[in-house]
């Protein structure tokens, strides 16, 4: 086994005996190896016997991995060895060595590529075709690699929790009444955000039932390092929360308050020109054309674009309604501004009251919705300005799953996608070095 031909061939227990290039049944030319172990003897699995009694011999063909440009076919020439132990109820056996065990058809260097190749982000058709192995072989070596490598989840000291959509809706018939109902698969998805644990489960369905009876699974003393909550502003998470972890402080996501104020903003504009041109808003129309800038921050519009668009309102859209809105998503952007100014409570305080005022006094109802929500979820706001905890994590998470999703055309199974998504999204994992 120290001659140059074994050491490139690189499979301990097994020596080379000779190299030559054949063509396969397409032309293609290719490397014939064959491979024996070089002793004489080996010891019987069932007893631990040592045999060198050769009844017969016999040739394998297990799948190896390719050598650079051109692929190789490997043969193994093996012995099948007679048991002299009385005693012992196995008569006969073959050699086997570790990266070929008995009745393996592939070596076991080969399936640890391949699942390190699934790993990566791959798809499991696509390795498959590459190294013309079937979908099964290459997803079960996959799923033995991630069960391995997959850490049990720690519990974090925030932990973000957010949905995503599992598959296209569906339209499920009832037999009895006749009538379609539409169905969608979301995921509850639970994220490490003080820590590198990553994705730390899934739950099935965005329900408060579903997101408590995750957290119970968990245990009292994972609950109980729980200290903060990071989700969107939905209310059925808030209540399970409450719920499963009454300890834990919940932080409401300021991207998702300033996205209200924006659809707030949108549905006036909207509302208006319905009004005042009844139809949808033209690019003639100032506050159509003007429509991505009412959006966009105060602080990203130079003078002269503000300007423009400000006396393009001022001139053309008489009520005033949505240049009012424009000022209320500003000055919610400005408390929320507050987390990064590390403003004291007194500047806190002002700056709510200035927006609640202003939205209130605006007699606008979108408006007036918008200022009842950030009411209604002001403890939660407040935890961010002080905490500056946000759930953006979770939503880089979310893209992760999807990316996962569309690499492998869709998830049929449920575990099999939890599997996938936990190891592309789980930190510690994704950079494991191959075997």
């Amino acid at each position: 086994m120290n001659d140059s031909t074994s050491i490139l061939f690189g499979m301990p227990e097994i020596a080379v005996v000779d190299v030559e290039r054949v063509a396969d049944d397409g032309g293609k030319s290719g490397r014939l190896v064959h491979i024996e172990r070089p002793e004489d003897w080996a010891a019987c699995p069932e007893c631990g016997v040592i045999s060198t009694s050769v009844r017969q011999r016999r040739t394998t063909r297990p799948r190896d991995l390719p050598y650079g440009e051109e692929p190789i076919r490997v043969h193994w020439h093996k012995r099948q060895f007679a048991c002299k132990e009385p005693l012992c109820a196995r008569k006969a056996f073959t050699e086997a060595v570790a990266e070929i065990p008995p009745r393996a058809r592939v070596t076991g260097r080969l399936c640890r590529a391949v699942a390190h190749q699934v790993a990566s982000g791959r798809s499991v058709a696509a390795v498959g075709r590459q190294y013309r192995l079937g979908w099964p072989l290459v997803h079960r070596h996959f799923a033995i690699h991630a069960d391995a490598v997959l850490p049990e989840p720690e519990p974090p000291h925030v932990l973000g929790i957010d949905e995503t959509r599992r598959g296209r809706p569906q339209w499920i018939k009832n037999e009895a009444t006749g009538r379609w109902t539409r169905t969608e698969l979301f995921e509850t998805n639970f994220v490490d955000l003080s820590g590198s644990g990553g994705l730390l489960g899934q739950a099935a369905g965005r329900t408060g039932k579903a997101v408590v009876d995750w957290l119970n699974t968990r245990g009292h003393a994972w609950k109980n390092q729980v200290r903060l909550v990071a989700i969107d502003p939905a209310a059925c998470y808030r209540t399970a929360i409450k719920q499963a972890l009454p300890h834990a402080v919940i932080v409401v996501d300021h991207f998702h308050l300033v996205a209200l104020a924006g659809k707030a903003l949108t549905a006036v504009r909207q509302r208006i020109t319905r009004e005042h041109r009844g139809r949808r808003g033209r690019a003639a129309d100032p506050e159509w054309a003007n429509r991505r800038r009412l959006l966009r921050g105060r602080e990203r519009l130079s003078e002269r674009t503000f300007t423009r668009m400000w006396n393009d309102l001022i001139d053309h859209e008489l009520t005033g309604q949505i240049l009012t809105a424009w000022i209320a998503k500003e000055e919610l952007r400005s408390l929320l501004a507050c987390a990064r100014e590390q403003a004291p409570r007194s500047v806190i305080s002002h700056r709510l009251h200035r927006f609640l005022s202003w939205c209130a006094d605006s007699d606008i109802p979108e408006l007036l919705t918008l200022a009842e929500t950030i009411d209604a979820w002001w403890p939660e706001t407040l935890a961010f300005i002080t905490t500056g905890i946000t759930n953006a994590r979770t939503e880089g998470t979310n893209r992760l799953i999807k990316d996962a999703a569309r690499v492998a055309f869709g998830f049929r199974n449920l575990t099999n996608q939890r599997r996938r998504v936990r190891l592309a999204c789980t930190h510690q994992t994704i950079n494991v070095p191959a075997a």
